[in-house]
């Protein structure tokens, strides 16, 4: 198997759009912040605190399933915006696993993102873009820099990575509790918590040099069991390039659901699918993207 650097092959649009995980609105804008800001909430005392009670919304976490619409906002090569909208279906199994499927082109399959504890993976099957991509969490140097990143989604719909193992710090900023991650001297995540009710508001991260390239925003939550939410608004907005690529998923009330998975359901859900029959296949290795060919 030959590995050769393709990155500039890689059809963009639909890269950028899982930036978000690829996989989460001007109009909304705003609006959210000012209206939290107007609330009066103390929040947490500390980061410590913070973070204790982020880590115990997480642990109660349960398996859930959704569906809903994603609208797709990305600039082609000719830095013309296009719009995508298409149905969704959304399986999550915390903390690590996640599937989600997108029905583009008449196909109930036509995108498809999932991740396990070890891998991540694409799959897209209309004719004109026919790829995979996939890779290894383990060989990645950051979450920000994987442009396919299930983990962001994961973090969105609730499965929190704040762990009071890591160096956090608290600032207040309007309604907000705000945690800052570093490595060094540099940012590398900011999570923005609502003081009321204590749900993430934003995440944002950031690359090796402390620049913001990623932001999720979160929004509408739906209770699913006490003590744990999930967001049925998802805004991720790419900012690590010349344009500012979006993707909105809107899940619908009734469909979020807690669930169960079968052996035989999370190994069909869960468990990464050779590559057969697309055009081509790529690995993503540092964050960079390679196309494997034979």
């Amino acid at each position: 198997m030959k590995v050769r650097n393709s990155i500039q092959r890689t059809p963009r649009g639909i890269l950028l759009y899982f930036t978000a995980g690829v996989l989460l609105v001007t109009l909304w804008g705003c609006a959210p912040q000012e209206q939290i800001a107007k609330r009066e909430c103390p929040g947490a005392l500390s980061a410590a605190e913070s973070v204790s009670n982020l880590e115990l919304q997480s642990e109660k976490a349960v398996s859930v399933k959704a569906n809903g619409q994603c609208l797709l906002r990305y600039y082609d090569e000719d830095a013309k915006l296009q719009k995508e909208n298409f149905a969704v279906k959304l399986w999550v199994n915390p903390p690590s696993e996640l599937y989600l499927q997108g029905d583009v082109a008449m196909n109930a399959k036509g995108i498809v993102l999932g991740s396990n504890s070890e891998e991540f993976w694409l799959a897209i099957r209309p004719k004109e873009i026919s790829g995979y991509w996939w890779g290894k969490w383990d060989e990645q140097e950051n979450l920000a820099k994987v442009l396919i990143n299930p983990k962001v989604l994961l973090e969105a719909v609730g499965v929190s990575e704040v762990s009071c193992r890591d160096s956090w710090s608290l600032s207040k900023e309007g309604g907000f509790d705000v945690l800052t991650k570093r490595n060094g001297s540099v940012e590398s995540r900011k999570v923005y918590v609502d003081t009321c009710d204590y749900l993430v508001r934003r995440i944002e991260y950031f690359d090796l040099k402390g620049q913001r390239v990623l932001v999720a925003e979160l929004d509408r939550y739906k209770e699913v069991v006490e003590g744990f939410s999930v967001p049925r608004f998802i805004k991720i907005v790419n900012e690590g390039g010349n344009s500012e690529d979006s993707v909105e998923i809107t899940l619908n009330l009734k469909s979020v659901k807690k669930t169960s998975f079968s052996e035989k359901q999370q190994a069909v859900f869960f468990g990464r699918p050779e590559p057969c029959r697309f055009e081509h296949v790529y690995k993503i290795v540092g964050g960079n993207t390679f196309e494997e060919t034979e």
